[in-house]
């Protein structure tokens, strides 16, 4: 495209922003797809936003690398955007089409003003729709890499939420587990477990596998390494929830748990932790009926 056609079209952008901006919001409000979750104030004012930083990078004349500095401004309003409507709960596409709707108002107004169907305004628009479609393809990247973001700091929150300390007496704590103990989990285990540890100056902890369906060699693995790092802390590790079921596996898979104290019950964990740390339970035969 000659350089004076794309000097006319970006000022062109600059003196009819408020036309443009009115047919775009317009066609966004009209769009049968368009969900609630983003209200039409912040939608017009992310359109205004948006259609002031695309004018002024376009006037620098770089429309074919969206990575240049040039477009850093825009890049950086729809990451924000992106992770934005992530968080309110907008579509991967929803999102996207933020930047595809502007086409056709876009189009509407070079054909207008350059004349519908001529050499100029079809190369405008060809080349802007390539613009357009870059920015709305980093616009859909960077929603998918706020979500993954979302995903995974939600999944982190659940494992710390499924994996309690509780302390069960003085010097005593526990970690009851449920469910399957992969590598992301222990490391949540470990830490909350180790910081409980020193929070509590506790000299006992019991992990608790009661609720784990197996026990594989990398399960075993990850007990053992949760028991070392307990011992470095200066505290022993009783290892209660040893079904028969999971004795016979550790001792096919041949895993050394030897210099590990294993209980079959949590209640003989416990009672063992106590016995450790030099406290004792009586029973009241008084209360005895």
């Amino acid at each position: 495209m000659a350089n004076d056609t794309m000097t006319s079209v970006a000022t062109l952008m600059r003196d009819s922003q408020k036309e443009i901006l009115a047919d775009w919001v317009d066609q966004q409000l009209k769009d049968p797809a368009r969900t609630q979750a983003v209200p039409e104030s912040s939608l017009r004012a992310s359109s205004n936003e948006f259609l002031s930083i695309f004018q002024e990078a376009i006037q620098k004349g770089n429309l074919d690398n969206m990575a240049a500095p040039e477009w850093e401004g825009a890049r950086k309003m729809l990451s924000e955007l992106s992770a934005s409507r992530a968080l309110q709960g907008s579509t991967p596409s929803e999102t996207a089409s933020f930047i595809f709707s502007l086409k056709e108002p876009l189009f509407a107004l070079i054909n207008k003003q350059l004349g519908a169907g001529n050499i100029a305004s079809s190369e405008a628009i060809v080349r802007y729709s390539k613009v357009l479609d870059q920015l709305g393809l980093y616009t859909f990247e960077s929603f998918q890499k706020s979500r993954e973001a979302v995903i995974r700091r939600q999944q982190k929150d659940m494992l710390e939420m499924s994996t309690p300390v509780i302390k069960l007496w003085e010097g005593v704590v526990a970690v009851p587990l449920i469910g399957t103990l992969d590598s992301a989990r222990t490391q949540i285990v470990m830490e909350n477990l180790l910081q409980a540890i020193v929070d509590t100056n506790s000299k006992v902890a019991i992990l608790d596998i009661t609720g784990v369906p197996t026990v594989d060699t990398q399960t075993a693995q990850h007990l053992i390494k949760t028991v070392s790092a307990t011992r470095l802390m200066g505290a022993d590790c009783i290892v209660s929830g040893i079904r028969p079921q999971i004795a016979q596996t550790i001792v096919h898979l041949g895993i050394d748990i030897q210099d590990i104290t294993t209980k079959a019950l949590m209640s003989d964990a416990i009672r063992e932790a106590m016995e450790r740390t030099g406290w004792s339970v009586i029973r009241n035969t008084s209360q005895e009926s």
